[in-house]
């Protein structure tokens, strides 16, 4: 009997099956501190108790992209270890934070299955649920991946393509118990911007960047537990290069945006998402954001405002070219809402 995993391909999908993930996993201080030595992470509410404490928090929880990571993580083995490309994401909401101590686990339920014209792939839609020790709901998103047949003359599936919401809607937001942003120190959060300062259509460029490092993205890859072969093996790929993980690019362009998005202290959702292109090593990614929307929350002083976020190797402001596809210096594309002072 075989008692290694060689991880799931597209034959072994079927929709309504649910997925759970090993192995749980206590975070810490030690996750915390790691999370802001990989990125130039410094948004105050993750960064000091006082502060978080000042905004009607017990402490400061965990960044909420560390949270998703660790839940993510948990994922590949069953989801994308045989993943060609992680396509996209949709309808994510952080549901409670996650407190220094708290032990998050994952399970998947099969939403969605689509043969590929070229029968060699397919697209998998997996809704991914976060859990902490009291089986609480921590966090859950949809998200898609093309992954190779085991069997090129295996029958196709049944197509089933879901629907999913473009946007998730803002009364939907869930906003961290006492939150409360009306006594909020903007000279402490280090930048005076509230939520009435963002115009709708307003570009920001974020202006500083950071090259990534073949040590310093594997070290990040393995801190979240996510085993994907195209990330470590270089013999996985026809150039020899490993990809850089698409979450280590979430977190470089989430913590680059702090330099004109500081008070955006929260994300509470997570839109849509799309790796554009590939990153790899020695890459430069710099980023910029674009003012989707506002609404309103029923938490004291606390405004939802909706961000894209593109992590490019290029210009601010350039999205797609004259064909509407992305341009080659697009490496992500996210759309998410975020929690800041009004």
């Amino acid at each position: 009997m075989t008692k290694t995993n060689a991880g799931r391909f597209f034959e072994d999908y079927a929709v309504s099956d649910v997925i759970t993930h090993g192995v749980p996993r206590t975070v810490g201080q030690g996750e915390r501190a790691l999370y802001h030595a990989l990125y130039p992470a410094r948004h105050a509410l993750y960064s000091s108790d006082q502060f978080a404490q000042g905004c009607g928090l017990p402490f400061s929880p965990l960044d909420d992209l560390a949270a998703f990571h660790v839940i993510f993580g948990k994922t590949v083995p069953d989801v994308s270890l045989n993943a060609v490309a992680n396509l996209g994401y949709g309808e994510g909401r952080w549901h409670l934070p996650v407190w220094l101590g708290d032990t998050l686990r994952s399970e998947s339920q099969v939403i969605g299955v689509k043969q590929n014209s070229n029968g060699k792939t397919g697209v998998v839609w997996v809704r991914t649920r976060g859990l902490n020790q009291h089986d609480d709901l921590v966090m859950d998103y949809v998200r898609w991946v093309m992954v190779r047949k085991r069997d090129v003359d295996a029958p196709a599936p049944e197509t089933v393509v879901p629907e999913l919401a473009t946007v998730v809607d803002p009364v939907m937001l869930v906003i961290p118990k006492g939150l409360d942003f009306t006594n909020y120190d903007f000279a402490l959060a280090g930048e005076p911007h509230r939520w009435g300062d963002y115009a709708v259509g307003e570009v920001i460029d974020h202006v500083d960047g950071v090259t990534i490092e073949e040590a310093e993205h594997m070290l990040a890859t393995r801190l979240w537990q996510n085993t994907a072969k195209v990330h470590f093996d270089a013999t996985n790929r026809p150039d020899g290069k490993r990809l850089i993980y698409g979450g280590h690019v979430i977190s470089l362009a989430r913590a680059l945006s702090f330099n004109g998005l500081a008070n955006a202290q929260m994300i509470v959702a997570l839109n849509s998402g799309a790796h554009a292109n590939p990153c790899f090593a020695g890459d430069t990614v710099r980023a910029w954001s674009e003012v989707l929307d506002h609404a309103e929350t029923d938490a004291p002083g606390v405004g939802a405002i909706r961000l894209r976020l593109v992590a490019t190797t290029g210009a601010a402001g350039v999205l797609r070219g004259d064909d509407g596809k992305y341009h080659p210096d697009v490496l992500l594309d996210l759309d998410y809402w975020a929690l800041i002072p009004r």
